[in-house]
């Protein structure tokens, strides 16, 4: 899969970017102190930078924004993957799911869960889906997503936004369809964005994403 997000972001664009206590670990936008947070996950092949400019473009300089980085190098030596893809390794995915659990809860401890919306595109995506419905959450975003093999929504879910291009080449529409109806079954609040377009984060559905993050950091989802 091709990360190619038409607000994706260069280290180079983003010189106040504040690194994680652990290097290369994350990258940090906004104050040090923050009552809300948004955090970001990346897709197959990109790094943490590639969606932290959509953390000015979706919430105000008093909320905290970190991109997570994936743990894994890419298999073609550059850029980062959650776990493999090539071919799909699902035997790693309990592996990636209990450490990005670990790293959402440690980021707990400075900006609650019940104050933090979880955004992930592609396999980032899949990603925050995943991990995010089994926290209290405020709310998650999917962008161009997929279910994980055997995943099912359950418990009390945090509201979910969707979003997907319906010519995408990479990740099909059908699969956002896929997971809109597993939440809807599970009792989920969940809305499905499509898009005229491929494999990416269409620039005009940025004003409903960023409605949506707030009003989930307000509490009003």
């Amino acid at each position: 899969m091709q990360n190619s997000s038409p607000v994706s972001t260069t280290p180079d664009a983003l010189p106040d970017s504040q690194p994680d206590s652990q290097p290369d670990d994350a990258l940090r936008l906004g104050p040090a102190q923050a009552g809300q947070r948004l955090v970001l996950l990346h897709g197959w092949g990109a790094d943490a930078d590639d969606l932290l400019d959509l953390g000015e473009l979706l919430v105000g300089p008093e909320v905290s924004v970190v991109a997570l980085r994936a743990p894994e190098p890419h298999p073609s030596g550059s850029g980062r993957q959650w776990y493999s893809l090539q071919p799909i390794d699902w035997s790693a995915l309990p592996a990636a799911r209990s450490a990005l659990r670990q790293r959402l809860e440690r980021l707990a401890a400075s900006v609650a869960l019940e104050n933090t919306v979880l955004l992930g595109f592609s396999q980032g995506s899949a990603m925050a889906i995943d991990v995010g419905c089994g926290l209290p959450l405020a709310g998650i975003v999917g962008c161009s997503g997929y279910p994980h093999q055997g995943w099912q929504a359950a418990g009390a879910l945090p509201p979910v936004l969707l979003s997907h291009g319906r010519e995408d080449p990479v990740v099909p529409f059908e699969a956002s369809e896929e997971l809109r109806r597993q939440l809807l079954q599970a009792g989920g609040q969940v809305e499905l964005l499509p898009f005229s377009g491929g494999h990416g984060i269409d620039p005009e559905l940025l004003p409903d994403l960023g409605a949506f993050v707030r009003r989930c950091l307000r509490g009003e989802d």
